[in-house]
């Protein structure tokens, strides 16, 4: 009997810190603001009557629509390692208001409009990747993906890695400057990270020119207090020590021995940009 409830409490501590992972990662990049507006990410996102994934579909939705945010549920939907609320939605279609419930992970983590273009950042699938250090262990990887739409076209769009559920917390998405390249004509930077020691960040950068998503290689940051950190960084022409129509790829790393003594190491690479795409020099 005694093992028998210690099999039981056992349980139960597991699956609440189950459901607390699931919160905590559920108000990361899918937590959304009420009586804010936001914009669909992913294509024929359906709208329900309740917050359940058995509920009646009641409307379907393209990306780029925008919504109003009326009601955060406190309802869960886990799919692969992306967590996200229920939420009680309003929106324009065929000149009728209307009203239901979609899916967090079905929004954009971030959109802007630039120059007649609409740009969108979101989730979009989880993968099985093998560990590059154990082959043997597969881990749960995230993939996002980045839209250029204008009207209710889709232009172009480009997929990459976004690590796994603890490198949600924060996610961010910027249009910056062309960084004086070549025939770009603007770059967007999108981020996701864990606010957290040990939790890797990562900054995708994305070249737009001639209506075309140009990746370039992502930038990935670590730390854990001041015992070590690994540092990814572009130096673009735009800045201090920039050269035309090239991107340096710069690296740095820091790891305190067990005599708390500091081993550090740096690396470079030099990206050529011919106004149409990059390779290394």
């Amino acid at each position: 009997m005694k093992s028998f409830f210690t099999v039981l409490f056992l349980f139960i501590i597991q699956l609440l810190s189950a459901q607390e992972e699931d919160y905590v990662y559920a108000n990361g990049v899918f937590n959304f603001e009420e009586n804010k507006t936001q914009k669909i990410f992913t294509d024929w996102t359906r709208i329900r009557q309740s917050p359940n994934v058995n509920a009646q579909i009641m409307d379907s939705l393209q990306t780029n629509q925008q919504i109003l945010i009326l009601k955060k549920d406190e309802t869960i939907l886990k799919l692969g390692e992306r967590r996200a609320n229920w939420y009680k939605i309003s929106y324009q279609k065929d000149d009728k208001t209307s009203e239901g419930y979609v899916w967090g992970g079905n929004l954009c983590v971030g959109y802007r409009n630039k120059n007649g273009y609409d740009f969108l950042f979101g989730l979009t699938k989880t993968i099985n990747k093998k560990d590059k250090e154990y082959p043997e262990i597969n881990i749960q990887q995230n993939i996002a993906s980045v839209k250029v739409v204008e009207g209710n076209t889709l232009i172009d769009e480009v997929s990459f890695e976004t690590g796994s559920a603890e490198s949600l917390s924060y996610g961010t998405f910027n249009i910056e400057s062309n960084h004086k390249l070549q025939n770009v004509e603007l770059t967007l930077k999108a981020t996701v990270s864990g606010e957290a020691c040990g939790i890797a960040s990562y900054d995708q950068y994305i070249l737009f020119k001639d209506k075309k998503l140009v990746p370039l290689p992502q930038l990935m940051n670590v730390g854990d207090a001041d015992v070590y950190y690994h540092t990814e960084e572009f130096v673009f022409p735009n800045d201090k020590s920039g050269i035309p129509n090239t991107f340096i790829f710069k690296m740095e790393e820091m790891e305190k021995d067990e005599k708390d003594r500091e081993k550090k190491k740096k690396a470079s690479k030099v990206y050529l940009w011919n106004g149409n795409s990059y390779k290394l020099k």
